[in-house]
Parts: structure tokens; C-alpha cells; sequence
């Protein structure tokens, strides 16, 4: 059974996300009223996704998901009020897989979690030793982690699935609204922008362990790795 973390300074939110999810999802529920307790609560339950407020009082959503991404990839779903673009992209950016604004669809985030739970089981099947090699890196991909050498190349969850993704379906350009199809699995509201902004940040890293992989740029498509 699929361990879920609600953390939501709301009481009212926690419940009613708890009892949906339990009946309708069958997954087990932990629930929090702020972030003071779930590092260390996330170490010793190892939970399989955190659905998070980013509004709370004492540690804030953005600054609990700064701290669990020093040590973990655990999903981890944004529900917030804010609706502004800004805040939906560093979210994203920060490490979040997913945001959804309030007030929102119970149906719709059960979609969302049931889509994150998929493409991280396709993910780790995508290749039967759960590894693949381009040029000088080897990529993980049930462990999630990239390395050359004894260099690893740090990538957030969403920074990992793009370029996993385009790793494994090398030398085939994907134009920005396919692979906001292929990463996310729906239409995400944010707008193209973010694989830009996805991108240009996997090529400084790339950059900064003189990585022989190139992300290229297709021009008036989208982008590619060549193998």
C-alpha cells in the first residue's frame, strides 16, 4: 500500500484529503499541521509522496522541499492559494513534481498522484537492468540518480524525468508541448516556459562535471540528446 504525507496547516483540507484518498485510492494517510516534524518523520516512515501546503506557519512548503531534496527524491505535490505563475515555476523549480491552486478537484489530485505513482514504475522499466549508458554518464533509472565516474550529476525530480526521458529516447527531437505531455501527463498550466528553464538549468550542471552529453537544441522544434 502507497504511504501519502498531507502536510497542511489547514485541519478541514487534512481530513477531507485523508478520508478521499483512503477510500477512493486505498493508500495509508499520515497527516501534519506544519513542517517542524516530517524530516524526521519522512526518514523513518519513508513515505512514497508528500502532498504540501506552501502557506504554513514556521517552515514554510518551499523551504521543507529545499530540506527533503537534500537527501530525498520522494514526490511531492504543491497545494496552494497562490496562483501566480511565479510561484507555480519555483515550486517546480525548487523540486515539487506537481501544484494544484485552491480550491481544487479531490478527483483531480487523485489523478495527479495516480500519474506521478506510473511514470515513476515506467520509469524504472524502461530498461530491464535499470540502467543506461550515453557517451561518459550512466543513468539510474529506478535509483534516479545519474553519475560520471565518481561524479554525480545532482538534477531535481523534474530535471531527472526530462533527461532521462530524452536520454532513452535518444537521437528523437521532442517539440516543449510533448515533452509537458510526456513529463507531467497533462496539460500543465504553467505554460512551455519551464522545459526552457528545465533545460538551461541541466546544461550548467552538465557543464560544471564537463559532461561529454549535450543537450541540443532543435531549432523551431524543441530538443534532443544524441547518442
Amino acid at each position: 500500500m502507497k504511504h501519502i504525507f498531507v502536510v497542511d496547516d489547514e485541519i478541514n483540507i487534512r481530513d477531507i484529503i485523508k478520508k478521499f484518498l483512503e477510500k477512493e485510492g486505498g493508500y495509508k494517510v499520515t497527516m501534519f499541521a506544519d513542517g517542524e516534524n516530517v524530516l524526521s518523520e519522512l526518514n523513518r516512515l519513508k513515505p512514497d509522496l508528500l502532498i504540501m501546503d506552501i502557506m504554513m506557519p514556521g517552515v514554510d512548503g518551499l523551504e521543507l522541499c529545499k530540506q527533503i531534496r537534500k537527501s530525498s527524491e520522494v514526490p511531492i505535490i504543491f497545494v496552494s492559494a497562490k496562483d501566480e505563475e511565479f510561484d507555480r515555476v519555483l515550486g517546480l523549480e525548487i523540486g515539487g513534481d506537481d501544484y494544484l491552486t485552491k480550491p481544487f478537484s479531490l478527483r483531480e489530485l487523485l489523478a495527479r498522484i495516480k500519474i506521478i505513482f506510473k511514470r515513476l514504475e515506467k520509469s524504472s522499466e524502461q530498461n530491464p537492468n535499470h540502467f543506461l549508458k550515453i557517451n561518459d554518464l550512466t543513468i539510474y533509472l529506478n535509483k534516479r540518480y545519474v553519475e560520471k565516474n565518481d561524479l554525480t550529476l545532482e538534477l531535481t525530480t523534474k530535471e531527472f524525468d526530462i533527461f532521462s526521458f530524452l536520454a532513452v529516447n535518444h537521437n528523437i527531437p521532442f517539440t516543449r508541448e510533448e515533452l509537458v505531455e510526456k513529463i507531467w501527463g497533462y496539460d500543465y498550466l504553467g505554460g512551455e516556459r519551464i522545459i526552457d528553464d528545465l533545460v538551461k538549468r541541466i546544461r550548467k550542471k552538465l557543464k560544471e562535471i564537463a559532461s561529454e552529453v549535450e543537450i541540443k537544441t532543435v531549432w523551431g522544434y524543441g530538443y534532443k540528446i544524441e547518442d
